[in-house]
């Protein structure tokens, strides 16, 4: 719990519904399409740097990991469109996120005995000790933007990042009939801390699986680099530019099929009920093995293990022999609040390399991928990447 705190996704009942309503407003796709317009410049300063890696290599290319530098870069874009002006503490924040994931990862692979959790342990007072400071930088981030303004003025608006907006969707619920539906200072914390971690978890993954099926699958590298060159030329891409970029779509639709972020799923029933021939009673936890479904041949046919992005050309929902056979994001109600933010980045990042560079798949790398949070490859990603000349 400290790493997400009880955030949107743990949340249920009336808590969830008050927590939906207050987070939906900054992915909307207004919102959305003035965060995108922050992307671009972390992912020039990272591509400069590889630009440059790459000029000072052979001619047989520079290997870089890139599983790494995505994780560098998704969370530097996270930290700048979930607190914009207040980067700096973000940032901290973020750090102080990575180490709680790393002791949650290890914690993962030990024999976990109930109440252990309570016992001041050296390992649970230094996780103590960062919860203490993660709290203490975030709730300085908030309290900071509830000063009155220096005109006097009542706020109309916290931000255009993501806290922001979360911010002044709250005080529209507190100032409405409806007060029950606001959140509290620390409903709010919380919700940074789910930015953090499913923002940064899953566009890093998705970007790292799909540039590998992209080095494997030299043909849908071509195709891709067509289709943003034709959309955008050498232009960065905007919103509008991501939204065309079918085959973006199509591709990484597959990539989250073969390596989706969360590998299942857990639910539990609030009341009695029917599922098929079984009667499943309340208070029932079923687990959706998502990996596993995604994997089926039963619902994907015969070829269900290869990378073919041409299943998604008519859609997710007409991609399988069952229209929900596709939940990387989960479904319905509780579907992802953020997977149109992840989709975006990782379309805008995945088609500026297009742009400058080719790449293939390194001989040294190992293909291992493993389920620690999320599905991730357990060596790294070793890519060679080689300069390119586009003709617009």
């Amino acid at each position: 719990m400290a790493l997400l705190g009880r955030g949107l996704v743990f949340v249920n009942g009336l808590r969830w519904v008050k927590h939906r309503r207050i987070v939906s407003p900054a992915f909307n796709i207004h919102n959305l399409k003035t965060l995108v317009k922050t992307m671009p410049s972390c992912t020039s300063s990272m591509l400069e740097n590889w630009q440059e890696m790459v000029a000072q290599a052979d001619s047989h290319g520079k290997e870089i990991n890139v599983h790494n530098e995505f994780r560098a870069l998704t969370a530097d874009i996270i930290s700048h469109t979930a607190f914009g002006s207040s980067y700096n503490e973000g940032r901290e924040v973020f750090e102080l996120q990575r180490e709680l994931q790393e002791m949650a990862a290890e914690a993962e692979r030990s024999v976990f005995i109930p109440g252990s959790q309570y016992i001041p342990t050296s390992r649970n007072r230094k996780a103590w000790k960062i919860d203490k400071r993660i709290k203490g930088t975030l709730n300085y981030i908030i309290q900071s933007r509830l000063q009155p303004s220096t005109t006097g003025r009542p706020h109309v608006s916290y931000g255009n990042d993501l806290l922001g907006i979360m911010m002044t969707a709250n005080k529209k619920e507190l100032c409405g009939n409806q007060k029950n539906l606001s959140m509290t200072i620390d409903e709010i914390m919380d919700e940074c801390k789910t930015f953090f971690f499913a923002g940064h978890e899953t566009t890093s993954n998705l970007l790292t699986w799909a540039v590998l099926l992209l080095a494997i699958y030299p043909e849908w590298q071509a195709v891709l680099r067509k289709e943003v060159i034709s959309i955008c030329g050498t232009d960065i891409p905007d919103a509008d530019m991501l939204s065309r970029m079918k085959s973006m779509t199509m591709v990484l639709n597959e990539t989250l099929r073969l390596y989706p972020p969360a590998t299942l799923m857990i639910r539990k029933t609030y009341k009695e009920l029917k599922l098929g021939r079984f009667m499943i009673p309340k208070g029932a936890a079923l687990s959706f093995p998502i990996l596993a479904v995604h994997h089926n041949e039963k619902f994907w046919g015969p070829d269900a293990n290869m990378f073919k992005p041409e299943r998604f050309a008519e859609g997710a929902s007409k991609a399988a022999v069952h229209p929900n056979a596709f939940f990387p994001f989960s479904l319905g109600p509780r579907a992802c609040v953020g997977q149109n933010f992840a989709m975006l980045e990782s379309k805008s990042v995945i088609a500026m390399i297009l742009q400058r560079l080719s790449f293939s798949v390194s001989p040294a790398y190992k293909h291992a991928p493993i389920a620690v949070l999320t599905l991730q490859p357990q060596h790294g990603m070793q890519i060679i990447f080689k300069s390119i000349e586009v003709e617009t």
